[in-house]
């Protein structure tokens, strides 16, 4: 379970992480494993762990006034899993976590993950790379939902995120997108017309 960690963390760096450091690394995160629904984090709860998933799919939503799911993150295996805003400030999170299939991960805390990024240098780097990642991709979101129409939304979801189309159902794919299902579903039908 660790030797999927260390591939993905020495894909940051040109030196592979030394001895100590992988001992480090596995002293410091935990396994864990979810079950298919089963909850990461609920609406609610402060924040307290991210997860490295290793295998299995999650989603990030939140649930309106009427009990409908709007999803805002999906992961997949070498994806982290969080609430970042109620991780770092330590308040009560907006949202819902939980697997969508069965799932392992790798968790660790927030002072943990901390100690790590100040102890090991291309953690630095890798929290960087994260970070802006994370900042382009809410950015790209953020431009695709208020400038392209639901077919565009799904053809750029499709160019980029091929392997969300294997994992999630249809129904979550269009919360994904921000629209309904019907509406997925005559995008794709006209799509398969052409």
């Amino acid at each position: 379970m660790y030797d999927v960690l260390i591939k993905y963390l020495n894909g940051f760096t040109a030196t592979p992480l030394k001895g100590w450091e992988i001992d480090l690394i596995q002293s410091i995160f935990t396994p864990k494993k979810f079950r298919k629904r089963q909850y990461f984090l609920q609406e609610g709860e402060v924040c307290k762990i991210t997860a490295f998933i290793v295998k299995g799919a999650m989603r990030k939503y939140r649930v309106g006034e009427k009990g409908e799911e709007h999803v805002i993150r999906l992961y997949l295996e070498n994806w982290w899993a969080s609430d970042r805003e109620s991780l770092i400030k330590e308040t009560p999170s907006s949202y819902y976590i939980d697997a969508w299939e069965d799932t392992e991960c790798l968790v660790v805390t927030r002072a943990d993950l901390s100690d790590l990024v100040d102890r090991i240098p291309v953690m630095t780097k890798w929290i960087l790379t994260l970070d802006n990642n994370h900042a382009i991709a809410a950015q790209k979101r953020i431009e695709a939902a208020i400038s392209l129409s639901s077919g565009d939304r799904l053809h750029h979801f499709e160019e980029n995120y091929p392997e969300f189309l294997q994992r999630f159902p249809q129904h979550i794919i269009a919360s994904y997108l921000g629209i309904n299902r019907e509406t997925l579903s005559r995008i794709r039908a006209r799509a398969a017309k052409k």
